[in-house]
């Protein structure tokens, strides 16, 4: 039942459905703040989890959609966007850009959108599974709907 979502998922089921989207928000038994632990709940490939980074680029926010699969490289990510330094963004940067806290911060339901930049690893997998607002909240999206839903642009991350 949607009414039993968190509040911050509900924010994220409703921005999504204002895009057209027809959003399931799954509620875990358990905290998923990492892709191993939210693959192995799902029972998908780690590679199709779509881990949410709050990063901050030359000073500002930004939230990179990254493959579960592997880290991302911060120079070679520096350099697709052409900045000269990105790094992790603190957890009170990540609150306050996203109203969500870090392990559970979903591709929408910000404050206001922030720069979106989206893995290309992704677009190996039909179906990938973000976070839903919360920790303990998942949700799937095709790579189409992720791309089109955060106007995302595709970087090489790795």
């Amino acid at each position: 039942m949607t009414d039993s979502l968190p509040p911050r998922s509900r924010i994220v089921r409703d921005r999504l459905a204002d895009a057209g989207i027809d959003a399931r928000i799954v509620v875990l038994p358990a905290s998923a703040r990492t892709a191993a632990l939210a693959a192995e709940a799902i029972g998908c490939p780690v590679g199709a989890i779509a881990n949410s980074l709050v990063l901050v680029a030359d000073g500002e926010p930004i939230l990179v959609m990254t493959s579960g699969a592997h880290r991302v490289d911060f120079d070679v990510l520096a350099q697709q966007l052409g900045a000269d330094a990105v790094a992790m963004a603190p957890p009170a940067v990540v609150r306050e850009a996203t109203g969500q806290v870090i392990g559970g911060v979903a591709p929408v339901g910000h404050p206001a959108p922030l720069p979106t930049y989206i893995d290309d690893d992704l677009r190996a997998f039909d179906e990938v599974w973000t976070a839903g607002g919360t920790p303990e909240t998942v949700m799937p999206l095709t790579f189409a709907q992720l791309v089109e839903v955060t106007g995302g642009r595709l970087v090489r991350v790795a």
